[in-house]
């Protein structure tokens, strides 16, 4: 990893990364938390049960994965295998610059926020950055976990890259702008026309005009539940404010007889002369689609395909082998030898619409009919395997993101990018210096089920079948004390197995939080004592069988010992837990007593 992109990383999340010595720290990070006071001082008198802040540390934390659909439908010679962003991965939206391609989506309240990604062959897919990295850009406050950031857009214009948002609950909708896509990203420019909508977009026309399009609120009193509208107006782009009358494009969907729900996501694409504005239509489950209309110009009015939908799964047997449903929210490119491909949301059930790993990026092709785009027809299938875009292929991301992979850390330099806390920061409580060669989180009291910021670092489960495992010392000085491994899809579901301090002792444990009228440390489900000495290493896993998950324990390396099997994995989905988010997995610490 260049200098160029640890310094986008450092920018306001020094509670996430750590600039390698030969780098510069750019501005930006002045209002940052301090790093920790952890020194080597502290560390040992914390291990020493003397004044000082109680330690986790973690040595390594290892993830893998693979599902039944990448061995049913494996990748052949000169193809790509779907999703190409596996786990939680929601909202995508591509840009194309160049021979580059760059891709964003939703991370609502977790931090940092807003993952940039680059990619020149549309399927191997690298992390630069994160655009939302720095505590002031916004405030999450005690959001639901699946309130904040929704739903990014991204636009490039001479030499200045845009990225448009919505802070649900926290300010509404924004605007970004940097000249490098790994960062850094400006301070929002807040957008007050748009008040009340969300999923805002930029279009720039050839003149260089620039229109501002967004889902909001219709014209008058909504009619029925999930009556929204697409309105347009002008932008300008060098004071980054709209102006000029806002315009409805689409009230309600492209038939409003049938009463279509939630239409959002816009974005207009010029082809021919001819502006096409593309939409997802029926809310984000399994009604969800993507429609098309098209105009002469891009204030309107636009005309609706007959042909519409041109992506859905919602018309096809739900007892299919290995469904992917829920597909739409697209954005389009097109490559050098004239093919379009486009990028969208859709998810992978196990069961009756249960899912854990949330809404995926996936990737298509776009055909043209008579004039209109269309990425799958009736009864199409959307495929787990298919030909590669006609670009050169690169060599698999790392770490990898498609098809069956697993990745090692062991915390020897930084923290890689997709690690994400719940939340912002308002101090710093883990580090990598402090003990090189292991991430060390300070137990604060902050419990997971506080709708708070705990001592908690997360990266997404990427597969129904997946494992992951950590080693960790930790020495508990007081009852209530734990750290250990979360399995976690929200404040109010997940699963913690690890050491914790009882009246008893130290213990081995699995505790479980099922909703939101439990305790904030949820219930203890299983439990056994530590026979380790103090502070000796602890290996934890966590592995998911898709509705099921397995917890185990090791004291010596290798020596798996089962402390809890078959626990009901279907709390960890979303149509239990409810939200936009899928389960990330992490260290976790606390501190306070019960």
């Amino acid at each position: 990893m260049s200098c160029k992109s640890n310094r986008a990383l450092l920018t306001g999340a020094s509670a996430l990364v750590l600039m390698l010595a030969a780098c510069e720290a750019p501005e930006e990070a002045d209002n940052v938390p301090p790093p920790a006071a952890n020194s080597n001082d502290e560390a040992e008198a914390a291990a020493n049960g003397e004044d000082g802040p109680l330690l986790a540390r973690f040595d390594w934390f290892h993830y893998e994965g693979g599902d039944p659909a990448h061995e049913a439908f494996p990748a052949g010679e000169g193809e790509f295998q779907n999703p190409v962003l596996g786990g939680f991965y929601p909202d995508p939206n591509i840009l194309q610059v160049g021979e580059d391609y760059y891709l964003t989506t939703s991370t609502f309240a977790y931090f940092p926020g807003l993952p940039v990604f680059h990619s020149r062959d549309l399927v191997n897919w690298t992390q630069i950055g994160n655009a939302l990295d720095r505590t002031d850009m916004v405030d999450f406050g005690n959001l639901g976990l699946s309130r904040g950031i929704f739903a990014p857009a991204m636009a490039y214009h001479e030499d200045t890259f845009y990225m448009l948002n919505t802070c649900v609950d926290c300010g509404d909708n924004f605007i970004i702008s940097a000249t490098d896509p790994a960062g850094p990203w400006s301070a929002p420019v807040w957008l007050p026309d748009l008040a009340g909508g969300i999923d805002p977009s930029l279009f720039i026309d050839e003149d260089g005009r620039a229109y501002m399009l967004n889902n909001g609120p219709p014209d008058r009193e909504p009619e029925y539940d999930g009556h929204r509208a697409v309105w347009i107006q002008e932008f300008d782009l060098e004071n980054l404010t709209t102006f000029g009358e806002r315009i409805v494009l689409v009230d309600g969907g492209v038939d409003f007889s049938t009463q279509p729900i939630w239409i959002e996501g816009p974005h207009i694409y010029k082809v021919d002369g001819l502006y096409y504005l593309i939409c997802a239509e029926g809310g984000t489950a399994e009604g969800h689609s993507q429609v098309v209309l098209r105009s002469e110009n891009p204030m309107g009015p636009y005309e609706a395909w007959d042909g519409n939908p041109i992506l859905t799964q919602r018309d096809l047997p739900r007892d299919r082998p290995f469904p992917i449903t829920s597909a739409g929210h697209a954005s389009f490119v097109t490559t050098p030898s004239g093919e379009w491909w486009g990028t969208f949301l859709a998810v992978r059930p196990y069961g009756d619409d249960l899912y854990n790993t949330g809404r995926e990026t996936f990737l298509m092709p776009v055909s043209w009919e008579e004039g209109w785009p269309r990425m799958t027809g009736d009864g199409d299938l959307i495929p787990y395997a298919y030909r590669r875009p006609d670009l050169p292929p690169q060599e698999p991301a790392d770490p990898p993101m498609v098809g069956a992979f697993e990745v090692h850390e062991d915390f020897s330099s930084t923290l890689p990018p997709h690690w994400m806390m719940l939340r912002l920061p308002q101090e710093s409580w883990h580090d990598l210096d402090s003990e090189p060669g292991s991430l060390v989180l300070t137990a604060r009291n902050v419990a997971l089920g506080e709708n708070a910021n705990p001592s908690y670092l997360g990266r997404r489960q990427q597969h129904m079948y997946a494992s992951a495992s950590m080693r960790m010392r930790f020495e508990p000085q007081s009852p209530g004390d734990r750290a250990g491994l979360v399995a976690l899809q929200s404040d109010e579901y997940w699963y913690f197995i690890g050491l914790a301090r009882d009246g008893d002792g130290d213990v081995i444990r699995v505790e479980r939080r099922a909703g939101p009228d439990q305790d904030v440390h949820g219930e203890i489900l299983a439990s056994t004592p530590f026979e380790g000495e103090a502070g000796a290493p602890l290996d934890l896993r966590v592995t998911a069988r898709a509705g099921e998950y397995d917890f185990h324990y090791a004291l010596e390396e290798g020596q798996w010992q089962p402390l809890l099997e078959d626990a009901d994995g279907s709390l960890l989905s979303t149509r239990i837990a409810g939200g936009f988010v899928g389960v990330t997995m992490g260290p976790y610490a606390y501190s306070g007593g019960e």
